[in-house]
């Protein structure tokens, strides 16, 4: 079992900043994989960020995040971030970390909500205008 703590989320007006953290616990060796999706109000879980463990390190930013989030990892602490600039009101929803216990098997696994197997409780992240 992986458990999964999400920390750093909350209020902030467009443009600003904020800077997401998961802590993973438990077997963190089958912690291949670590993403960050998000769920707004009334819409599916969609995939944000992955970082993958693998050397070199991996990792995948959706194109309605890019330039403005970047995902890291401390292997160390089995630590994933998202820092998150550039805030707008449509990044509004509940930010989930998660994890896969197997390496993807294919190229499209890093993005797929059901592949992934152990899951955050979630942190809210607000942006108004």
């Amino acid at each position: 079992q992986v458990q999964l703590v999400e920390s750093g989320g909350g209020s902030v007006q467009a443009g600003g900043s904020l800077r997401l953290s998961c802590a993973a616990s438990g077997r963190t060796l089958s912690t291949y994989v670590m993403g960050w999706f998000r769920q707004a109000p009334g819409k599916e879980r969609e995939f944000v960020a992955t970082f993958s463990w693998s050397g070199p390190n991996t990792y995948y930013v959706d194109s309605s995040v890019k330039g403005r989030f970047t995902i890291s990892g401390d292997n160390a602490k089995k630590t994933v971030y998202l820092e998150m600039n550039s805030l707008k009101p449509e990044d509004t929803a509940v930010y989930y970390c998660a994890t896969r216990s197997s390496p993807p098997r294919r190229y499209r696994d890093y993005f797929n909500r059901d592949e992934y197997d152990y899951w955050g409780q979630g942190t809210q992240v607000t942006v108004s205008s």
